[in-house]
């Protein structure tokens, strides 16, 4: 039987929810950043009624975990906890990094490929996955980057002529990626339909948590620049 599913994912400027019944996908994109905390619940809530379902009918509610913005991962965090209690409901932690790849390969990538998506402040989050056997493998753990540190690192290796890389530093740091000469996937991003993927391959392996482990994944201590700090970057 194929679980009923719902998920969602505030790391980014856009807010995705997903819901999956069977074949059925129900999929939103709405306003994030600061208006995630406020358009989740009902966001979430208007879907449920879109798919005729109640909270409890649910199998398991799936979270991007990050990494990603602080507050956003905090929420979803804290949304998800809420409601798996509330329902009882187990919940799947989802790498949102992996999230992007799957986007990527939903566009076309190949089975290996480098994610790095924007953290602001001159740096980016990145992951390298590889795609066998029907589903993600890390090959390296998202972390917190240099993206021009990060691309001449990658262009040393034997295979760089081979390597596609996917997410929004892409375009943000486009100066570092220039030089590597990658195919690009600078749109991919965590929608609710890589969402759904991710998630329907935790059921199927069984990787529910209690509500109580629906934590965040950072990998940044500092989630702001001082004055000075962003004085200096402005600076010519």
């Amino acid at each position: 039987m194929n679980a009923r599913l719902l998920v969602l994912d505030t790391s980014t400027e856009i807010l995705h929810l997903g819901l999956a019944d069977g074949t059925r996908r129900h999929l939103r994109a709405l306003a994030g950043g600061a208006q995630a905390s406020a358009a989740l619940l009902p966001g979430l809530l208007a879907l449920l009624a879109e798919a005729g379902l109640k909270l409890g009918q649910l199998d398991a509610i799936g979270y991007g975990r990050g990494p990603g913005a602080f507050t956003g991962v905090r929420a979803a965090c804290a949304v998800t906890q809420g409601l798996a209690f509330g329902a009882a409901r187990p919940v799947l932690a989802l790498d949102t990094l992996m999230a992007v790849a799957e986007d990527a390969r939903a566009q076309g990538a190949g089975t290996e490929l480098w994610v790095a998506v924007d953290a602001r402040m001159g740096e980016a989050y990145a992951a390298h996955y590889r795609h066998e056997h029907g589903a993600w493998h890390t090959l390296e753990a998202p972390a917190l980057h240099d993206p021009a540190a990060l691309a001449r690192r990658i262009a040393a290796r034997p295979d760089a002529a081979e390597v596609e890389l996917a997410g929004s530093s892409l375009r943000a740091h486009a100066a570092c990626w220039e030089a590597l000469g990658a195919t690009g996937w600078p749109d991919a991003a965590p929608r609710a339909a890589a969402l759904l993927a991710l998630a329907e391959a935790a059921w199927v392996r069984g990787e529910r948590l209690d509500a109580a482990e629906a934590l965040p994944l950072y990998v940044r201590d500092k989630v702001a620049q001082t004055t000075a700090e962003r004085e200096a970057a402005r600076a010519p």
